[in-house]
């Protein structure tokens, strides 16, 4: 089952049409994407007898995040081992784990604004939870898993490594429009296999990351149990699982985004986005604040 965000509307997706859930439904689930997630199973049942002969074809230019107000992201980072190489770390004893704000959150195709300084891209499977998890045992970790989707972790690296430690990750990470997710959530189910897909960023034609999930340190059922061991996971929540190796930081010379990029990111099974970058005329963060003129 293939879910999407189409001018805000829950909407099913196969072979390129859509129909609208609230709809076909009789109002019996809305319109609202995020809210499809506390009914998670009921919902799946539903659709599986959604009749798609009079679909209309999706239109591309409307679709939007198909989680467009997750309670939670959290992110993790160094999950593949070719990416810790890179970064000059060692592998990780257990999931390394930072946020990114949902406000963050953006769509498949959006604009997104370059706020200056140093911004790299990050391509990653994102795991959505459709029920609630707490203490969630490995095997039990996809149980939980309503859909995977594509995402980019956009960082900015210069607020981001702002500082000695602790640093700034969470806000380098959540510009406005740094979370960009889609085209579409797709059920587990739908994969040949789950575990081992294909992911990929072009930026301005050239390819710049390439892997396979098989090559996670840490699974997505090992991120799930993990994750619930600390603190709950709610329907609607995201995990952005980790990048691979290529990011444009570590490369000599750097090769990060401008706005004359288009960052192009793919995910086998679940689609392309493509993303551009426009200036904000607007000072870089660390530009506007002095621990000499501003005081605690």
């Amino acid at each position: 089952m293939r879910v999407a965000n189409q001018s805000g509307r829950l909407t099913l997706v196969a072979d390129g049409r859509g129909v609208d859930v609230e709809t076909a439904s009789a109002g019996r689930f809305s319109a609202d994407p995020q809210q499809i997630f506390e009914r998670w199973d009921e919902f799946v049942s539903w659709a599986r007898t959604v009749d798609f002969s009079n679909a209309a074809s999706v239109i591309e230019s409307e679709l939007h995040a198909p989680v467009p107000r997750p309670g939670q992201i959290f992110a993790v980072g160094v999950n593949y081992a070719d990416h810790v190489e890179e970064s000059g770390l060692e592998l990780p004893d257990a999931p390394f784990v930072f946020t990114k704000f949902p406000a963050a959150i953006a769509g498949p195709y959006d604009t997104i604004e370059h706020p200056g300084g140093s911004v790299d891209f990050e391509v990653e499977l994102v795991a959505v939870i459709g029920k609630h998890a707490r203490h969630v045992p490995v095997s039990q970790g996809w149980d939980h898993v309503a859909g995977l989707t594509l995402g980019q972790d956009l960082s900015e690296r210069e607020l981001q490594l702002s500082g000695p430690p602790p640093q700034q990750f969470a806000l380098g990470k959540s510009f406005t429009g740094f979370a960009p997710i889609g085209p579409v959530l797709v059920t587990p189910d739908e994969f040949a296999d789950r575990d081992d897909l294909e992911v990929s960023t072009v930026l301005s034609g050239e390819l710049m990351q390439n892997s396979r999930t098989r090559h996670l340190i840490f699974p997505i059922p090992v991120l799930v149990s993990y994750l619930s061991s600390i603190v709950p996971l709610r329907p609607g929540d995201l995990i952005f699982t980790g990048t691979p190796a290529g990011i444009g930081f570590t490369r000599e010379p750097k090769r990060l985004i401008g706005t004359d990029d288009e960052l192009v990111s793919r995910a086998e099974g679940i689609g392309e986005m493509r993303h551009r970058f426009v200036a904000t005329g607007r000072p870089h963060p660390l530009t506007t604040v002095s621990r000499s003129t501003h005081h605690v």
